[in-house]
This record gives structure tokens, C-alpha cells and sequence, in this order.
């Protein structure tokens, strides 16, 4: 999920890990549901840290395996609830268990369609529940942009992509500015 805010940059904090290249739409591994995480080891680990510098060096709030090119279920995010509190964490194997309350239809852009944002509803509440890096169980609740954010990189791990929830003009106007980047 994009977010361009100046205080994202500097975000990235003493994290290790190194980023990868941004897989943009059309890219097979974008549109292809992803696997369970099998395996907890130091592989994992590295993932989920060159993760958070990939969503940090390209300023993002969220970023799910398969936008990195890799095929598993876990996203990371840094973002800010309907609050103002900041919520920084990862997920493994992650389920979207509740997505409710007030729909929003508010602007929302992907780092793999990088430059667009269109008018997309989300839930203003979600919940997901999956592991951390460890297999630790972990339950995650957002409100507001948090929301945004998660049921936005659960979609990605089912092979969505934000304009996939558009419809109407919207969608028509999201389909439209894709194909004349494409020419």
C-alpha cells in the first residue's frame, strides 16, 4: 500500500535487511494466491526484514510477499489508525477474520501501481489473525487508514490488487489511466 508522507523516510530506523525491487502489475506473481508460511527459520526472517526496507525505501505503509516476487503469505506494515496511533508490525499465514463497520470510499494507492490512487471502499475496522516471524500467534485490529492498510495487503496475498475492489467510474477510470500507461 502507498503512502507518500515526508516522515515516512525516515522511518526505516536501524532495521536490517535489503530492499527489493517492487513487483508491478501485470507481474504473474501480483495475480497468483500465495502459499502458507511452512517453515520458521532464518530465510523467513530475512523476508519479513527486507520487507520493512523495501516498504520504507519506497515509502509505503504496507507491502505483501508476492509485491517482493515472493509467493508466501506474510505482509508487513507501518501505519497510523483513525487515532493517530502508529502501528508497526508483521504477519505470517494472516486471515482476514472481520472486515466491518462504516464502509469508507476514500483514495488508495499500491506500490505496485505506482502514481494512481482512486477512490476505493474499505471497512473502516478490520481484524486479522495469523503468526509472527516466530509462529507466535497474533491477532491485529485497526480502525480507519490501519483498516485500509490490512484488508488491503490480505488482498494482495489472494492475488488482488486494490482496483479489484473498484467499481463503476471508478473502475472505469482506473482501467483507463492503466491502459494508457501501457501504451
Amino acid at each position: 500500500m502507498s503512502k507518500k508522507t515526508p516522515a515516512a523516510a525516515g522511518r526505516r530506523g536501524e532495521r536490517r535487511g535489503t530492499a527489493r525491487p517492487i513487483r508491478l502489475l501485470g507481474d504473474p506473481v501480483l495475480r497468483t494466491g500465495c502459499d502458507p508460511v511452512r517453515t520458521f527459520d532464518a530465510a523467513l526472517e530475512r523476508l519479513i526484514d527486507d520487507m520493512f526496507i523495501t516498504m520504507y525505501e519506497e515509502d509505503g505503509a504496507g507491502v505483501a510477499a508476492n509485491q517482493v516476487g515472493v509467493g508466501l503469505r506474510a505482509f508487513v506494515y507501518d501505519c497510523k489508525d483513525d487515532r493517530g496511533r502508529r502501528n508497526v508490525g508483521h504477519v505470517v499465514n494472516p486471515v482476514l477474520v472481520a472486515a466491518d463497520g462504516e464502509l469508507l470510499v476514500e483514495p488508495e494507492g499500491c506500490l505496485s501501481v505506482p502514481g494512481m490512487n482512486f477512490p476505493t471502499p474499505r471497512y473502516a475496522h478490520a481484524v486479522v489473525e495469523g503468526v509472527d516471524v516466530k509462529g507466535k500467534p497474533v491477532r491485529v485490529e485497526g480502525t480507519g487508514y490501519f483498516a485500509r492498510c490490512l484488508q488491503h495487503e490480505c488482498g494482495h496475498l489472494n492475488g488482488d490488487v486494490y482496483i479489484d475492489v473498484l467499481s463503476g467510474d471508478a473502475r472505469r477510470e482506473a482501467m483507463r489511466a492503466i491502459r494508457a500507461l501501457n501504451r
